[in-house]
């Protein structure tokens, strides 16, 4: 009899958990449109992005001539721009309101694109394209995280950032997708594609530019009519305060000119008073850590693609294979997000990069250990199914395979997290400043990675000659094991209290 009940009360037990947990991605069902706009923005803009950056290395080496450690250094560079950029546009979308600056931000990556695609001369190239393109790409992610606040309530607050990233790596899956079609229908690396109209011939390189350029085009008419202005989500309803130009009598350009001049002020100030509050110093103790993991990720844009295609081949479908990464990550992020809500952000984040972290040992592994595995079921699997390839299975291609998965797992713990916890502790009113600001710690990690990358392949992975592409991974991975380690150790000393969360 008792038992008999035991099971009876079971069944509504588990029904209950199930309806919260679907209660918990519910939440955004009265979302204002414009959170549902930026995640629609989200996707395009970081498919527009992905597209290109992945293809950033290869352009400049077989486009335009550079060597390893040159395009390496050229990629230093425009990514150490970036984020110098990123630092001062938050106190410029505060100034000129994030509508603004989203279409500011558009038509300049939009401009940056045309320059990278149909213009062949290397100082225009890089002085116009690069350059602007670092400036309007930084006007794009902390104007993004700082919308997904201020267009959520509390409640809808964790989820939404969780289908935020969920929705990236969408865009993510879809850019591996045309990265490997373009190569592999144009000829890598020194095919050509001729536009039907204006009978120009660009390289295969050149042609993603050009499909990236057109992704991004599409942005314009969905941010002109979508977004409106001023709407901020309150948890007591939605409220809208029309935006005032903060120069109402000066013209267009004049304005971008003063806002800017303010811009390096106000962040300077706000830079410079949150240096003398002690919580401060625990926030960039915690993100300069987080970023050693980041490392990987920046790592297979200026690394994975020159070592793929020389280890497996011209025309190898590495873009396919990441792809893995962020088909993994859109199921596990949001069901991560929904189970781990009162889980202290550091301590996630601890868990997720030592899981991350130990991925990258997988490369390090002699291919030999993974020859069975290629030769059997897995390979058959992942090699002739999935990736379409004909004959052998290279056992890289099971030992890439193993690295992303376990990767995912550990990204899907951690990633959300650093977004959410610095959008959870900026000041009101200060949400892109503060961002942007934040950003700070991943600019070591992007000079890291932009300077080593070239030298790496260089050394360890060239195009001609012998190759110890165990030892480039090995390299990368003890670097990446500073994040779990660091925090961990130093977790007294840097760790920061979360409303509503235990430490």
């Amino acid at each position: 009899m008792t038992s008999r009940q035991t099971g009876t009360s079971a069944v509504p037990e588990t029904r209950n958990l199930v309806l919260r947990f679907i209660g918990k991605f519910t939440v955004l069902k009265g979302a204002v449109r414009e959170l549902w706009i930026t995640f629609a923005v989200k996707l395009l803009g970081i498919l527009a992005y992905s597209v290109a950056n992945s293809t950033l290395v290869l352009w400049l080496s077989y486009d335009l001539g550079y060597d390893d450690i040159q395009a390496g250094w050229l990629v230093f560079g425009w990514s150490a721009l970036m984020t110098l950029f990123t630092v001062m546009v938050g106190s410029f979308t505060d100034a000129i309101g994030l509508r603004k600056a989203f279409l500011l931000g558009v038509w300049v990556c939009v401009l940056a694109r045309a320059f990278m695609t149909f213009a062949t001369a290397p100082w225009l190239t890089i002085g116009a394209g690069l350059i602007l393109l670092a400036a309007g790409e930084a006007l794009g992610t902390p104007v993004l995280v700082a919308a997904v606040r201020r267009y959520s309530t509390t409640a809808q607050r964790s989820i939404a950032f969780s289908l935020f990233y969920a929705i990236m790596n969408v865009g993510f899956f879809i850019a591996g997708y045309i990265f490997d079609f373009v190569r592999k229908t144009v000829g890598e690396p020194h095919g050509a594609f001729e536009l039907p109209v204006l009978g120009i011939q660009l390289s295969p390189y050149r042609t993603l530019f050009l499909v990236s350029l057109l992704i991004e085009i599409l942005l314009l008419p969905l941010l002109y009519f979508g977004l409106r202005s001023g709407v901020e989500a309150t948890d007591q309803g939605v409220k809208i305060t029309p935006e005032k130009p903060k120069f109402p009598h000066e013209t267009m350009w004049r304005s971008v000119i003063l806002a800017s001049r303010d811009a390096m002020r106000e962040t300077y100030r706000i830079f410079a008073g949150l240096w003398q509050q002690p919580g401060f110093y625990k926030f960039l103790g915690f993100l300069a850590l987080a970023a050693f993991v980041r490392l990987i990720f920046i790592q297979m844009y200026y690394t994975y693609p020159k070592f793929g295609i020389r280890e497996l081949g011209p025309g190898a479908p590495i873009g396919r294979l990441w792809n893995i990464n962020s088909l993994l990550i859109i199921f596990l992020v949001p069901v991560v997000g929904a189970l781990t809500q009162k889980v202290a952000a550091y301590r996630m984040v601890t868990i997720g990069s030592a899981v991350a972290a130990a991925s990258v040992f997988i490369m390090a592994l002699p291919t030999v250990w993974f020859e069975p595995l290629a030769n059997g079921a897995l390979g058959d699997w992942l090699g002739h199914f999935y990736l379409g390839l004909q004959g052998d299975v290279h056992p890289y291609y099971v030992m890439i395979f193993c690295f992303v998965l376990v990767l995912s797992c550990g990204e899907a713990i951690y990633s959300p997290r650093l977004y959410e916890y610095a959008a959870a502790i900026a000041p009101k009113g200060q949400e892109a400043s503060y961002m942007s600001i934040s950003y700070l710690p991943f600019f070591l990690a992007k000079l890291l990675v932009a300077s080593s990358s070239g030298w790496l392949l260089a050394r360890y992975c060239p195009e001609n000659g012998p190759r110890n592409s165990a030892m480039l991974w090995l390299v990368i991975a003890l670097i990446t094991t500073v994040a779990p380690l660091g925090l961990i150790l130093f977790r007294r000393r840097i760790q920061v209290r979360e409303a509503g969360r235990d430490l």
